[in-house]
């Protein structure tokens, strides 16, 4: 492009920067080759801004384009270098960020403090540490250190490239902070799992934000600490959708079902509203907790606030409905579901296989790789799953060894469980016995035994049964189910002075049989009871 240019009209400026297509910005482009606006530095930087702003849809192409027109510009401004910098680093490829910096280092343009909040950002995706010290250090001597917004992205940069004594320093050295330069820091510490230092520096913060509170109890559950991010969020002042969802995640993650529901009912007195992600959490706990009820009227809630069943919402829906007896509600909302998802399948398909339609569940997963759906693990479990409730034998063992063969997923012992299951249901003691003894994890085949363990006591074999005994009890000693079942299959042969023997064994180590629940709902509140509970 040459130096001289006609001064581009409004009119074509406004046309640029109002552009939602790539269509667009070619014709804004055409009519600045035509007129010679293109020549306008301001105007080429505002076309290439333009190009790099467009939808997430044709972002790829819009920043080749971008990039083909940043190359005819002679001397790039330093907007123009930010703008590529910038889309280049927020759009998949942080390489092609660091290089063009390197280059307007070479070049008549200056970086400035908003040169390097995305280069940063760059070294972070590349997990860059020693390009990160570099930006630092360049920043530095370039005086843009005093910049508190510069500083800022400077100690969230350093700190998730795991710089994190460096950002410190920087921080202490700040005359001037704000709760930007609090919550870089404290971020970027939580991100590493940092907890013991991002809470010492959250306690010594002057004003703390709703943000910040929700950066130290987010770090809390994703480390499983439930009760310091229970703690904290108990001294919140100020609570949003944030603080509730990551709360509730946290006691869903720790299996503390009831838990979540009581603290979702305290969450409806408030005046925060719910959003999908809290009703995708709650409906979660609502099937784990079989709370049926409870999950109707989130599902109710949703379709009345205009919230899409789609995606993992559509997933846990489908499961409440399964797990609370109510498959066909289940088929009627995965049909309905205008998105779905692998977790939507496999949900459904677990959900058939436990209401005995065990064939109806392998229809759905052959429809599922007939529409293009890849498998995971979870889909193998759930369709392994339902062959076993259902027996069917010939399909289990065809479709484990797809999954192994066919799509290189490693079975995990849940899914030899399955197949081992399902062998102990035919009578073949053996074939499941010399599986055991063939899979890769020892240490983790406790359940396997157990399985073998029930199945030999129901075919009457009972010296498959005391050796299943004696490899679960050599694993867990103390696992309850052993000691009953082979008192069982001894008393079942009559021979009651070895199952005297096994139960006054249990008696002497203290072992007691875990006593099944219930659950039922009162105005809205989940009891859960013990067997043999006293009121």
């Amino acid at each position: 492009m040459s130096a001289s240019a006609a001064a581009p009209t409004p009119a074509i400026l406004a046309f640029t920067e109002t552009a939602s297509s790539l269509d667009h910005i070619r014709q804004a482009h055409a009519h600045m080759l035509k007129t010679g606006f293109i020549n306008s530095p301001y105007a080429a930087g505002r076309l290439v801004s333009s190009a790099v702003s467009l939808p997430e849809a044709e972002r790829p192409a819009a920043v080749a384009y971008a990039h083909s027109l940043f190359a005819r510009v002679g001397v790039p401004s330093s907007f123009i270098w930010n703008t590529m910098i910038r889309a280049h680093a927020t759009s998949g490829n942080p390489a092609a960020a660091l290089l063009l910096f390197r280059r307007m280092l070479h070049s008549p343009a200056v970086p400035d403090k908003f040169t390097f909040p995305f280069v940063l950002k760059a070294c972070t995706s590349l997990q860059a540490a020693e390009e990160a010290r570099q930006v630092h250090a360049y920043a530095l001597k370039s005086g843009l250190d005093s910049d508190i917004f510069v500083t800022n992205t400077l100690i969230h940069g350093l700190a998730s490239a795991g710089f994190t004594i460096e950002a410190r320093k920087l921080f202490d050295r700040m005359t001037h902070r704000d709760h930007v330069s609090y919550n870089a820091l404290i971020s970027a510490y939580v991100e590493q799992g940092l907890m013991t230092d991002a809470r010492a520096l959250f306690d010594t913060m002057p004003e703390r934000t709703t943000e910040t509170w929700n950066f130290v109890i987010s770090g809390y559950v994703k480390l499983g600490l439930v009760d310091e991010a229970m703690e904290l969020f108990t001294a919140m002042p100020v609570k949003d959708v944030v603080s509730w969802n990551a709360i509730i995640t946290g006691l869903i993650r720790e299996g503390l079902f009831y838990e979540a529901l009581a603290l979702f009912r305290e969450m409806q007195s408030s005046e925060v509203r719910p959003d999908g992600c809290t009703l995708i959490n709650v409906v979660s706990a609502c099937a784990q907790a079989g709370a049926l009820a409870q999950g109707v009227w989130l599902h109710a809630y949703a379709s009345k606030n205009g919230l899409r069943v789609d995606g993992f919402l559509a997933t846990a829906l489908v499961d409440l409905y399964s797990k609370g007896g109510c498959i066909e509600k289940a088929l009627q909302l995965f049909n309905s579901a205008l998105k779905k998802d692998v977790s939507t399948w496999n949900s459904m398909i677990y959900g058939l296989g436990s209401h005995g339609r065990g064939e109806h569940a392998i229809l759905f997963f052959r429809q599922m790789l007939a529409e293009g759906f890849s498998p995971n693990a979870t889909t193998f479990l759930s369709v392994l799953s339902a062959c076993s409730h259902n027996g069917l034998l010939d399909e289990g063992r065809r479709i484990f060894y797809q999954m192994v063969e066919e799509y290189n997923i490693g079975p995990a012992v849940e899914h030899y469980g399955c197949l081992v299951d399902l062998l102990g249901r035919a009578g073949l003691l053996k074939e499941a016995e010399d599986l055991i003894d063939c899979v890769p994890f020892k240490g983790d085949a406790s359940v396997l035994w157990e399985s073998l363990l029930g199945a030999s006591v129901r075919h009457g074999d009972l010296a498959r049964t005391e050796l299943a005994a004696k490899r679960l009890l050599d694993s867990c000693p103390r696992e309850s189910s052993a000691f009953v079942q082979l008192s069982n299959a001894y008393a079942a042969m009559s021979r009651w002075d070895d199952a005297r023997r096994v139960r006054l064994m249990m008696n002497l180590k203290n072992i007691r049989k875990q006593p099944g629940s219930s659950t039922i709902v009162v105005d809205g509140v989940v009891h859960q009871f013990l067997a043999g509970s006293c009121f």
